[in-house]
């Protein structure tokens, strides 16, 4: 009776064992298919962010263009600058394609914390543009209203 017991307690162990290995693969599965799902997603709205200031950037330049009143800002430091941030993003994608099936949850994670830190930088400019793109419409409204009523 004794070695019936003790062979049902040493397979109850066993199942106990891998039962609780199977939860912790499928735990890290999610993580780590999360963390690509979040990676990805950063990158989509990482190159909206910069094709919105690329938009916002060319409006700016436009309108100036048509005041010479108005300081000249550098257009092409602008377009390089935002070209670069592109190029930096297609490099990051290009990584997630090819390294994020190997890379540890850790790299991954780091990946995640890097794009979002980028992110978050970016979003006071995309601010400051906008505010600045509105400054520059009411200034040109005034422009043209001072001159229509002169």
């Amino acid at each position: 009776m004794n070695v019936t017991l003790l062979s049902g307690a040493a397979a109850l162990l066993a199942l106990l064992l891998i039962a609780s290995r199977w939860l912790l693969l499928q735990r890290q599965r999610r993580a780590r298919s999360g963390s690509l799902q979040q990676l990805l997603d950063l990158a989509d709205r990482l190159e909206a962010d910069l094709k919105t200031c690329r938009s916002g950037l060319q409006q700016a330049h436009a309108v100036m263009s048509l005041n010479p009143d108005l300081p000249a800002a550098s257009e092409q430091d602008a377009q390089h600058a935002i070209d670069a941030g592109l190029r930096a993003l297609l490099q990051q994608r290009l990584w997630i394609r090819d390294r994020s099936p190997q890379a540890s949850q850790t790299e991954l994670d780091a990946a995640v914390h890097s794009m979002q830190a980028t992110r978050d930088r970016l979003q006071p400019l995309l601010q400051a543009l906008t505010k600045a793109q509105h400054d520059l419409n009411h200034a040109m409204r005034e422009h043209i209203r001072r001159d229509s009523d002169a």
